[in-house]
């Protein structure tokens, strides 16, 4: 009676290690199985923000090359281009098609696209900065020192590669088109890398032999 006694702890004994080591590696299991669905979610949620940004970056981008596209004299009798900087433009452009030119900025700031709009008022028109409506439209801009969102040339480009792009000096009076060059990257520190959103714009009421 004794041995049988042995015998049936033993067995007990033996099975009970048995399920704890099965409990010990289902758990294991189990939190490898949430820490993958994690990563994945995460993977997913970061490249939908990814496409996102860039899709919102994209139609900024349409939007301000038609735009620019149509820059033409102020209302004021203002040239079209007021500033051609690597990073920040000033143009005058009917952009809601109301028969009334605009002066529109569009410029960087904390890495978000921004656009200014001054409508113009008064008699005679003037433009009044201090009424500018200000909006953010595209996020995540990851341009670097030596990249800038704006470059612009001249009529005789391409064949002139001498005089463009053009220096900041003769901007202004020589501009005849303008490259739009942004990169869009929710996190940097993670794949995948910068995406690159690039436009050719000519300005139609300015164009020469373009």
């Amino acid at each position: 009676m004794e041995n049988k006694r042995k015998s049936l702890t033993n067995q007990y004994g033996l099975t009970m290690l048995e399920v704890l080591l099965a409990l010990t590696i289902l758990t294991v299991i189990i939190l490898a199985w949430e820490s993958f669905m994690l990563r994945s979610y995460k993977g997913i949620s970061f490249g939908r923000e990814q496409l996102s940004a860039i899709r919102y970056a994209q139609k900024a981008i349409d939007n301000m090359t038609r735009e620019i596209r149509e820059a033409s004299t102020a209302e004021d009798g203002s040239y079209a281009l007021e500033k051609a900087d690597d990073n920040e433009i000033i143009f005058y452009s009917d952009i809601d098609e109301d028969a009334s030119t605009e002066r529109v900025r569009y410029f960087v700031e904390n890495n978000a696209l921004k656009k200014g709009v001054v409508n113009p008022t008064g008699s005679p028109l003037t433009y009044d900065t201090n009424n500018e409506i200000v909006t953010t439209v595209a996020y995540y801009i990851r341009n670097s020192t030596g990249e800038p969102i704006f470059t612009y040339y001249n009529g005789d480009y391409p064949l002139d590669k001498v005089n463009n792009p053009l220096p900041t000096p003769s901007r202004l009076i020589d501009t005849k088109l303008i490259h739009v060059y942004v990169k869009i990257n929710v996190d940097p520190q993670r794949s995948p890398t910068d995406f690159v959103l690039e436009s050719d714009v000519q300005l139609r009421n300015l164009k020469s032999n373009l």
